[in-house]
């Protein structure tokens, strides 16, 4: 195609492959369905919908210059552009940058045409105009044109000639020559240095936005003296605005108070040694798998109901966190990993409550770096943010943890980039939070909502910052960084040489495939394995009835001694607590007294303290001799002066027991509660089966049916792959090519353009069949069996049967057509293939 295009589309068919497969690797919206031609891609880039996903993408100063096409004449020269963004002074950077957002802007479409003719699409001119009910970040109004519409003619002769202006004859030109003055920037200088010092005073207030004021039915006269002028002009009964060309004069021709052409710097810097911040990392690492390890422990038997509305309560997380020895919003965190991981689920059953999964058994089973890749793997593509657990939701419900609606589609997005700028980092250097989320919303301005139009404070000062915390964007990257910390990805604010790997990627896009994250995983997890801890096979026995674990304690001998012993304290040696409780547990387990003093006695490096073994002894002794059944329940013993000493005390009046034998006590509880009554008691009853054995309680015996981790919620459609974006490029060229081709003249009128071209059967079959001899193309309309139409670009290789075999420009493959299906045919131009 030859001269200036003329529309969208026109610029859009002589762009190059290249050029189409990164519009759409920029806009994935507009894969979906695949356009059938140019026209249809164009048509779909300036639909609202596909126009706003693209503006929240743009960086801040990619918006400015989207935001100073809006209020320039339509088509904006170049220049005129230039000088809207650096002002009548120039400003090298601005210079320097704007070619790199005219490109992107263009490389989006939401730009076209030459340099001297650039023209903002029509819908992002309608997003991006200032207007009284959505006011532009530039703090512009209306053009003297805008803002006079409607005005009598009298009263527009009035204010050109109070501007010193001569008279005209139509309300037009009268417009016209207002508008001429105030972008002349000799005249209207001269015109402002007779303004009083108050009217001056006026409309440096408005200079930055808003630009509308109130006045009142007697305007003062320094208010009146702009209003003769068309310095400022009536916008309703009592408000006045301040013209978009006096502003840009007063503004010194700058669309924005701060061009912001170079993103924030993330600085001040910290410098700190790699290896300590790895190995703090590390030490973290190990710590969040202690936790999540810690949190199945405690569901091992089965955890908190779920909510009629989904989720946990909030006394089942404060009960949670007491357990974790940790904050509420931090149990959420952990809860919300888990979850993400696939280790924790709901059961599903009609009395619904949360528990392990199958897969927490096979995750308890994995090394420790193994165990950590799965755990930062389903935290860094989780769309759920655990942040928002205890907030409101839009009808003002408490959103509470593994409940719904905690799902936050951008959160990998920023996730990923905020790790990416700690990255693009030296090793172990870090940087306050606020220069990170100054730099993410420097990149994606209006993904958590445009910062307010406003006037500067008095000074020389850029307009105030809006607060970081107040859009999702920004407290997703608070939250990111907090729980980077507290999973081991970063170590003393850095990222760790692991958590460069974890969000390697060798794809393109900012969101890998998830072979591609599972291998980045894999490799951060192998460099992490030489930094933690190795676990110890040995506890040190004391004789105040505890044990010293020196390090990490190998699983089977933390989980024996975790049902023997309850944990005191943690850090870097854990510490055992051996109580009658505990040993009642390990007994109740199937353990008998012999083997829990073997079982010290291999695993400790100090002898087995005098008072542990006649703990362990005395416990043992009196373990069993009270036998729980279900009648409604029952006790057994074979001591009948025992079963006479419970049935004298006072504390069991609750059970409410009675003597069926002298060795049998009926009960109207259940055995639980028979069971936790008399234990509170301090005797150490056992349950027993229907047989009468006594029934071994293991820690592990609740699990959910199997279950999958939670799927995270898209946000927009996927990033498209090479293959998909080359298929689709062809597609379209394609289409263009049956939809543009030039055809020659046919004894039919000519159909509409769009239309499908009309020949009876006769006439069909003729045309293809000269076609299959002559070796031509063709032009024809078709119908599916859906009864979808399309036309396509067909050269006929074979007819018979009823069906034409060709090759297939449209869809660049060879297919055969029922001949009843096409509406007609039209020969192509000679040059047109």
């Amino acid at each position: 195609m030859t001269g200036t295009p003329r529309t969208l589309a026109e610029e859009l068919r002589t762009r190059t492959d290249r050029g189409l497969v990164g519009l759409l690797r920029a806009r994935p919206d507009l894969l979906n369905p695949v356009p059938g031609d140019v026209t249809q891609l164009a048509t779909r880039a300036g639909t609202r919908a596909s126009v706003v996903r693209a503006v929240e993408r743009l960086d801040r100063f990619v918006l400015q210059t989207a935001e100073a096409l809006a209020v320039a004449p339509d088509p904006c020269p170049y220049d005129t552009l230039g000088g809207l963004m650096g002002g009548d002074a120039g400003d090298p950077a601005v210079a320097a940058e704007l070619p790199r957002a005219v490109a992107e802007l263009r490389a989006q479409a939401l730009v076209w045409g030459p340099d001297d003719r650039l023209r903002l699409v029509r819908t992002a001119r309608e997003l991006l105009t200032p207007s009284p009910a959505h006011p532009s970040p530039t703090g512009l109004g209306p053009t003297v044109a805008e803002a006079m519409a409607g005005m009598s003619p009298g009263r527009l002769q009035e204010i050109i000639g109070a501007a010193g202006l001569p008279a005209t004859h139509d309300p037009v030109t009268a417009v016209a020559a207002l508008t001429s003055l105030f972008a002349d920037r000799k005249r209207m200088a001269a015109l402002l240095d007779t303004a009083p010092a108050e009217s001056v005073a006026v409309l440096d207030k408005l200079l930055w936005g808003p630009p509308y004021g109130a006045v009142t039915d007697r305007p003062s006269p320094h208010l009146q003296w702009l209003l003769d002028r068309g310095l400022l002009i009536p916008a309703g009964a009592r408000n006045v605005v301040l013209p978009r060309e006096a502003a840009l004069h007063l503004r010194g021709g700058r669309a924005h108070h701060t061009p912001e052409p170079l993103p924030p710097a993330l600085s001040p810097a910290t410098e700190r040694d790699p290896q300590l911040v790895d190995n703090a990392a590390a030490s973290q690492a190990f710590t969040a798998l202690a936790t999540v390890e810690e949190l199945l422990k405690e569901w091992d038997l089965g955890g908190p109901a779920v909510l009629r509305a989904g989720g946990m309560s909030v006394r089942d997380l404060k009960r949670t966190a007491t357990a974790l020895d940790t904050t509420e919003q931090l149990a959420a965190f952990w809860l919300e990993l888990a979850y993400a991981a696939g280790l924790i689920a709901s059961d599903g059953e009609a009395d619904e409550r949360f528990a392990a999964t199958p897969a927490a058994e096979e995750w308890l089973q994995l090394p420790d770096h193994a165990r950590w890749a799965e755990l930062a793997a389903g935290w860094l593509a989780a769309t759920r943010a655990p942040g928002t657990v205890g907030t409101a939701d839009a009808k003002g419900r408490a959103l509470a943890a593994l409940g719904p609606h905690l799902d936050r589609s951008p959160a990998p997005e920023v996730r990923r980039r905020a790790l990416a700028l700690l990255a693009a980092l030296p090793p172990g250097t870090a940087v306050p939070a606020s220069a990170v989320l100054a730099r993410l919303r420097w990149e994606r301005p209006l993904r958590g909502g445009a910062p307010a139009a406003g006037r500067p404070p008095a000074g020389d000062s850029a307009p105030s910052a809006p607060d970081p915390a107040d859009d999702l964007r920004s407290r997703l990257a608070q939250w990111t960084l907090t729980e980077a910390e507290l999973l081991g990805v970063t170590g003393r604010g850095a990222l760790a040489t692991h958590g460069r790997t974890l969000i390697d990627s060798p794809s393109d896009s900012s969101a890998p495939t998830p072979a591609e994250a599972t291998t980045a995983a894999a490799r951060a997890a192998a460099l992490l394995a030489p930094l933690l801890p190795e676990p110890v096979d040995h506890v040190l026995l004391q004789a105040d009835l505890t044990a010293v674990a020196p390090g990490p304690l190998r699983r089977p001998l933390a989980e024996a001694l975790g049902v023997l012993a309850d944990i005191e304290s943690k850090g870097g040696a854990t510490v055992y607590r051996f109580t009658p409780g505990s040993v009642r547990r390990a007994l109740d387990a199937g353990r008998s007294a012999a083997e829990l003093q073997e079982f010290l006695a291999a695993h400790s490096r100090t002898p087995v303290p005098q008072p542990l073994a006649y703990l362990i002894d005395d416990v043992a002794r009196k373990h069993g001799q009270l036998r729980i059944g279900a009648a409604a329940a029952y006790v057994r013993c074979d001591d009948d002066a025992l079963l006479a000493e419970i049935l004298a005390d006072r504390r069991a009046t609750a059970l409410r027991l009675r003597r069926l034998a002298p060795t049998v006590l009926a009960a109207q509880t259940s055995p639980d509660q028979l069971l936790d009554g008399l234990r509170a008691m301090g005797y150490a009853p056992a349950a027993e089966s229907a047989a009468g054995d006594v029934l071994i309680a293991r820690a592990d015996s609740y699990r959910t049916p199997p279950r999958t981790a939670p799927a995270p919620v898209p946000d927009g459609p996927p990033s498209p792959d090479a293959t998909l974006l080359s298929a689709a490029v062809r597609a379209i060229r394609a289409g263009d090519l049956a939809a543009t081709a030039e055809r020659k003249p046919v004894q039919a009128p000519a159909p509409a353009p769009g239309a499908l071209p009309r020949t009876t059967s006769a006439e069909t079959l003729a045309t293809v069949q000269a076609a299959v001899l002559t070796n031509s193309a063709l032009w024809i309309g078709y119908v599916n069996a859906d009864g979808a139409a399309s036309q396509r670009v067909i050269a006929p290789v074979r007819v018979e049967g009823g069906f034409v075999t060709a090759y297939d420009h449209t869809s660049d493959e060879v297919r055969t057509y029922p001949l009843h299906r096409i509406t007609g045919v039209a020969e192509l131009a000679d040059d047109s293939v």
